[in-house]
C-alpha cells in the first residue's frame, strides 16, 4: 500500500473535516462553497476553489470513494512531482474542472433559453419559468422536455467535490505508472492504467455526450473530463521537459 504523502494528507483531512462541518454544523455550506451556476444568486467568485472541499452531504460514498482515490493515486504523484509542483497540478486540474463544467452549463442554458424565447416566452416570462420551474402547457409542444430539465438543472445544481482535480491526478498516474495494473472494485480484473484510465474517460465523455449515466445520477461529467484534460497538458508538457527518467515501464 502506498505511503501517504504530506500534502496528500492534509488535502484528505481538510475535506474530511469540511465535510463533517458541512454535515453536522452547517448544512447550509453547499450554498457557500458549492459550484453554482454564474446566473444563480448563490454563485460566489471564489467556489472555483471551494468547491473541490465540499462533498455530497447526503451520502458518505462520494466523499469515501475521492478521498482512497486521492490517497492511492496521489501520493506516488507527489512523489514525484514534488510538494509545490503537485499542490499546482492539484488545483489546476480542479480549477480546469469548474472551467470546463461551467462553459458546457453556460451551453445547455443558452440551448434551452434561446428554445424557450423560440417558443415565443419574453425575457420576463423565461425569468418566471426558472424561479416556479414551470412553463406554460404549449411550450411543451415545441420544446423538447430533455431541453427544458437540462435548462433548469443546469440553473439549480450546485458542482461539488474534489473528483475534477483527482481526474487530473489519475491522468498524471496512467502518464507516469502505465503498465501499473489496476483493479476495479466491482470488476477484480487487472487491468493496465494505460487502458483502465482512458476507459474510464471515455465512460465519462459518453455519460456528458448521451446523458446516459453510467456511474449514477448527479455526476459531473463535464467536471471530470476538464480535471483529466488539464491534468494531461500539464503533464505532457512537464513529462516531455523532465521525467522521462523517472518513468515506469
Amino acid at each position: 500500500m502506498a505511503r501517504i504523502t504530506e500534502t496528500v494528507k492534509i488535502l484528505i483531512i481538510t475535506n474530511v473535516l469540511v465535510w463533517l462541518c458541512a454535515q453536522f454544523l452547517l448544512p447550509s455550506a453547499i450554498e457557500i462553497l458549492g459550484l453554482w451556476f454564474p446566473k444563480n444568486p448563490n454563485f460566489q467568485v471564489w467556489q472555483p476553489l471551494t468547491h473541490m472541499f465540499m462533498h455530497d452531504q447526503s451520502s458518505i460514498f462520494h466523499i469515501l470513494f475521492n478521498m482512497y482515490a486521492l490517497w492511492m493515486f496521489g501520493s506516488p504523484i507527489e512523489a514525484i512531482l514534488g510538494q509545490k509542483r503537485f499542490i499546482f497540478f492539484y488545483f489546476s486540474a480542479g480549477l480546469g474542472a469548474a472551467l470546463i463544467h461551467t462553459l458546457v452549463n453556460y451551453y445547455y442554458f443558452n440551448e434551452g433559453y434561446q428554445a424557450l424565447l423560440g417558443a415565443g416566452l419574453g425575457v420576463q416570462e423565461i425569468e418566471n419559468v426558472i424561479a416556479t420551474t414551470r412553463v406554460p402547457q404549449y411550450v411543451l409542444e415545441t420544446v423538447e422536455e430533455s431541453t427544458l430539465r437540462t435548462f433548469v438543472e443546469t440553473y439549480y445544481t450546485p458542482a461539488v467535490g474534489a473528483s475534477g482535480a483527482i481526474y487530473g491526478v489519475l491522468v498524471a498516474f496512467g502518464m507516469m505508472f502505465p503498465n501499473m495494473e489496476l483493479m476495479l472494485i466491482f470488476v477484480p480484473i487487472p487491468i493496465k492504467a494505460k487502458y483502465f484510465i482512458p476507459a474510464l474517460i471515455l465512460l465519462d465523455l459518453f455519460s456528458g455526450v448521451t446523458g446516459f449515466s453510467v456511474f449514477g445520477q448527479n455526476i459531473a461529467n463535464w467536471a471530470h473530463l476538464g480535471g483529466a484534460l488539464f491534468g494531461f497538458i500539464m503533464m505532457w508538457y512537464w513529462k516531455r521537459n523532465s521525467f522521462n527518467d523517472k518513468r515506469w515501464y
